[in-house]
């Protein structure tokens, strides 16, 4: 096992790693930026080393700093979290050239799965159904159209080695295909340095169901439970839930099989997330998360299993500590993501905390790494915390969540949970009758009316 590990990141993620690490009696050290020298990871870290200025290009994202603070600690692993460095397959080739292990996947998996394409060539070798579409990249509108007649209108323009929802452009006709082609390939240029694009077949209201996987290198590879991450803004998730709810139970069966065969296939060796979208009882494979997932509490609190803390073991070499048949989910969980931003417009909402209480009780956990007084920095990401609760069952567990965010006090800001606790109420939150596109828009209906 790891003596010592030096965390890549900062916020409420290196906390998390930081109580996974205690537990193994694995010393930590963070890294951090000058605007982060009194952040909660920092503090209580066993080392912590200032790598740069506040801007995360010039700090977080500078390998070099990283690599050196790492060294000089006498780190033996580096944990990467998610954002940041946690997908970066240079990042991680150069960690193992200096002696030292990602806590992460391989460097060929972390290119494989990089790249939508490689993903879906895996996927398809691995017997994943796909959906409709382009065997691979599309160059000319030709060959756009011909993929899209196969696949069927509407169909989506998506970048190759897009995230986030860039470099995606739905097309319902035929006409409009010329028109959206070159600008998804341009948006792909301009947000990932590459243009490739690819066509597939449009759902227009898919599920997204998450498949929590993990692998040894022993050759075993189990599926930890499914997710419900479908309430998203953007392509930017809101709430997320484990088990999915609402899957007949052939259903839920077959995709986390999948999910399962992918990485055994592959000969995944780390903790992941296989995706997918739902229609109905079909399911079709979307791409694969190569790291820790910010929803991964949820599978945690349901399945009862520290995901970190199995991260950790596998990169050291040791073998998965659970079979899949001693894996039961126990009741439902949901996580809200407070974000600091307006609760309507979204709009980032950076500044001083000058009132913060944390919600608790039964079945309760809040992942966060603010505290009164504390400063929601602008050059970040805007996460506050994660609302994390567990009931006996989903009724139960979106009653626990509303009594937990109506205990929640964060002043100084704004965040989201004025949103997120009239979403909760919805029908179809409670009902489950919404699909990716249902938040969008539920904010652009409610909008209006009170504009009417």
């Amino acid at each position: 096992m790891f003596k010592k590990i030096l965390i890549a990141n900062r916020g409420e993620i290196a906390l998390r790693v930081i109580r996974a690490c205690r537990e193994l009696g694995i010393e930590t050290v963070a890294v951090y930026s000058k605007a982060d020298e009194n952040a909660l990871h920092v503090r209580f870290a066993d080392e912590a080393v200032c790598i740069g200025p506040p801007n995360a290009l010039q700090s977080y994202l500078h390998q070099p700093s990283v690599l050196t603070a790492a060294a000089i600690c006498g780190a033996d692993a580096v944990h990467p979290g998610y954002g940041f460095l946690a997908e970066n397959s240079q990042f991680a080739s150069a960690v193992r050239q200096m002696g030292m292990s990602f806590i992460g996947p391989s460097v060929e998996h972390l290119h494989t799965f990089g790249d939508k394409l490689s993903a879906k060539a895996a996927a398809r070798a691995a017997g994943l159904p796909l959906l409709e579409g382009s065997d691979g990249a599309v160059d000319t509108v030709e060959e756009a159209m011909e993929a899209a007649q196969k696949a069927g209108f509407p169909v989506i323009v998506k970048a190759a080695a897009g995230g986030g929802g860039k470099g995606m452009r739905v097309v319902e006709t035929a006409d409009d295909l010329a028109r959206q082609l070159p600008l998804a390939q341009e948006e792909g240029r301009l947000a990932f340095g590459s243009s490739e694009v690819f066509v597939e077949r449009f759902l227009r209201t898919p599920r997204h169901v998450e498949v929590q996987v993990a692998g040894d290198a022993f050759g075993n590879a189990i599926h930890v439970g499914t997710r419900d991450c479908s309430m998203q803004r953007r392509h930017q998730k809101v709430i997320e839930e484990a088990p999915a709810p609402f899957l007949s139970d052939s259903l839920r069966h077959r995709i986390s099989e999948a999910a399962a065969e992918l990485v055994r296939s592959v000969g995944y060796q780390t903790v992941g997330t296989v995706e997918f979208l739902v229609e109905g009882e079909e399911f079709f494979f979307l791409e694969v998360n190569p790291r820790i997932q910010v929803e991964h509490p949820v599978s945690e609190e349901v399945m009862g299993i520290d995901l970190i803390q199995e991260q950790i073991r596998l990169a050291a070499g040791e073998p998965l500590s659970v079979t899949q048949d001693q894996i039961v989910p126990k009741g439902h969980a949901i996580e809200i993501r407070v974000n600091a931003e307006d609760p309507w417009t979204f709009i980032p909402s950076p500044g001083r905390i000058t009132g913060y209480h944390e919600p608790g009780g039964p079945g309760v956990r809040i992942d966060s790494a603010v505290h009164e007084q504390a400063m929601v920095q602008p050059y970040y990401d805007s996460l506050v915390a994660k609302v994390i609760v567990h009931g006996r069952d989903r009724e139960h567990a979106i009653k626990r969540m509303l009594w937990a965010l109506d205990e929640m006090v964060v002043e100084g800001i704004k965040t989201t949970i004025p949103m997120q606790k009239e979403l909760l109420l919805t029908d179809e939150f409670k009902e489950f009758r919404y699909y990716t596109k249902f938040l969008d828009k539920w904010l652009e209906d409610r909008k209006a009316a009170r504009e009417a």
